[in-house]
């Protein structure tokens, strides 16, 4: 049973990772090249959809990780699996402070609606997801790691 949680847990992390990097370095440079007001639309919308759907795969892989942690606990890899979810916290705790707080208001503006510095906060936005995809990505290998 341990290794069905430890792969499932890992595959999740895994396409979390795979989304957020394509965001990050995909979808987001797809949005930037779009003439006049679509790359904000598109970021608008992408905000809208992904907000809705990552804080529950960013939780739900959290607490897959702690119950991999304590279920495998006196096995070869548990800190791995600790590093890995103090990764994923940081991560949870970055999207909370840094990030959500961004992605609410740029998902209700529109070309009529948007601030001046709209461009300034997306470009913070996309700092700040850069750093985040890479501390996933760390904890993702962390994961992989562990399996072996």
């Amino acid at each position: 049973m341990l290794n069905a949680l430890e792969v499932v847990t890992t595959v999740i992390v895994g396409v979390m990772v795979g989304v957020e990097f394509s965001v990050a370095f995909v979808m987001n440079r797809i949005f930037n090249a779009l003439p006049e007001d679509s790359g904000q639309l598109g970021r608008a919308h992408g905000g809208r959809m992904l907000g809705a759907v990552m804080p529950f795969w960013y939780i739900g892989s959290l607490v897959l990780v702690a119950v991999w942690a304590v279920a495998g606990w006196h096995h070869d890899g548990t800190g791995l699996v600790v590093t890995a979810g103090a990764l994923l916290m940081l991560s949870v705790i970055m999207s909370i402070l840094l990030l959500v707080p961004i992605n609410n208001r740029g998902k209700t503006w529109t070309p009529e609606n948007r601030p001046a510095d709209w461009k300034e906060q997306m470009n913070r936005w996309d700092r700040w997801h850069y750093v985040r995809v890479a501390v996933i990505i760390a904890a993702f290998a962390l994961l992989a790691a562990a399996l072996a």
